[in-house]
This record gives C-alpha cells, structure tokens and sequence, in this order.
C-alpha cells in the first residue's frame, strides 16, 4: 500500500476534519501530494496539492481559505485541515501523489497524479 489516508468521519455542520495521507516513502520524497474529493454522482474534485520537496502549494479557488494543506517531511505525511464544513463537503476523500513541473509545482488536476489511496469517507450533516 502506497498511499494511505486517515481522518475521515462524521461531523455536524461549521465543525472540522483533519484528514491524514501517508506516503511510502519512494512516493513521498520531491513530489508533488493532493488531497481530492468525490461526491456520489459527481467527477473527482481536486482540492490541494503540495510539493513535498519545497513549499510550494496550490489550492482549488473554490475551496481556498476553509481547507489547508500542510506537510510533515519526518512523517512522510500531508494532511488537509478542513474548517467550517457544510453538508457539501461530504465526499470520500482520496490523496494522491505524482511528479512535479518545473520549478516544483503542483496540479489540483486529477490527470497529473500517478498513485491514489483508497480514500476516506467524509459525512458533513
């Protein structure tokens, strides 16, 4: 298992969920790692990508200033902090890792990413 994400649940509406993804570490090291959502009957949503071999970031504009992506290089991990959740956000969350672009950046873009986790499931009510 390349990929594993942590943190999911339930929660009531304006809470928040910290999710979890840890990388093998061949995975992990100077690429690039985005946390995603899908809702039952919608296309795959990219949220945020980080590059864990710099600083990096990118957010989704949709969802930029409730979610944070962060990094933990001793870990080998990248967690999404989500705030103010609504009924809307609930999805099963999926991270993912893939290559860099020049300079270290990153895609919110699905299409960019070469391994996923099993993801974990998000219940806002």
């Amino acid at each position: 298992v390349q990929l594993v994400e942590s943190g999911g649940g339930s929660v009531q509406a304006g809470g928040s969920l910290r999710l979890s993804c840890t990388a093998a570490v061949h995975i992990y090291r100077s690429n690039c790692v985005g946390w995603f959502r899908q809702a039952p009957g919608k296309e795959r949503e990219g949220i945020a990508a980080i590059y864990t071999g710099g600083n990096n970031l990118v957010y989704a504009d949709s969802l930029k200033g409730r979610f944070t992506i962060s990094q933990d290089n001793a870990k080998d991990t990248v967690d999404l902090q989500m705030d103010r959740l609504n009924a809307e956000d609930t999805a099963m969350y999926f991270c993912a890792a893939g290559p860099a672009g020049w300079g270290g950046t990153c895609s919110v873009s699905a299409s960019a990413y070469y391994f996923w986790g099993q993801g974990t499931q998000v219940t806002v009510s």
